[in-house]
């Protein structure tokens, strides 16, 4: 059943984080370009823009809550592991374990708060110089939520969780049953979360 489980999770989430990548490579390149845009019009053109230091922002908090799943899934994240790589392999995969379970804590906590924030009061202020141009099809121009921005990092932590969750049904199986062929992790991230 768990590896059923497994199976269901680990092709979810490899579905899911191939196209967060796609999406985060998008975000780097319009930040690459609209950070040059403004280097052109602040130094070639003295006269800088308001709007390209928030729009840079927020494209690098989109691409980083887009790709800090995939660095998790795929071992990517800076850790620890001493004490798990000393210990006899089934019991620093049971240490693991109780440390993916206490980040699933903190990562429900964290939804919580991002959720709160996102939609509650943070989300309801605009951004400052961040405008939708509809004045150019005869509309009102309209600011940008900072919702929009903050979104980022409630779609990380819930895209966090679910990694987490395939992180836990694979430790879980490789304590129970070390032998047992898993699902791996897709073939352009590296195969080294839960013992693959």
């Amino acid at each position: 059943m768990l590896k059923g489980m497994l199976g269901i999770i680990a092709t979810l989430n490899s579905l899911v984080l191939r196209i967060c990548k796609n999406i985060a490579w998008i975000a780097l390149a319009l930040m690459v370009i609209v950070i040059l845009l403004q280097v052109i019009f602040r130094y070639a053109m003295n006269s800088a823009l308001a709007w390209p230091d928030e729009a840079a922002r927020f494209l690098m908090l989109w691409m980083t809550g887009l790709i800090a799943p995939m660095a998790y899934r795929s071992g990517g994240f800076v850790a620890i592991d001493m004490l798990e790589l000393a210990l006899p392999k089934r019991l620093g995969l049971i240490v693991g374990l109780v440390l993916l379970l206490l980040s699933t804590m903190v990562l429900y906590f964290a939804i919580q708060l991002g959720w709160n924030h996102t939609m509650g009061f943070g989300g309801n202020f605009d951004s400052s110089s961040l405008w939708v141009p509809l004045d150019w099809i005869g509309l009102e121009a309209l600011k940008v939520k900072l919702r929009y921005m903050y979104g980022s990092l409630l779609v990380c932590v819930v895209l966090l969780l679910s990694v987490n969750i395939e992180l836990i049904i694979r430790t879980i199986l490789n304590i129970i049953s070390p032998e047992t062929g898993l699902p791996t992790v897709n073939s352009d991230e590296l195969a080294v979360a839960g013992g693959d």
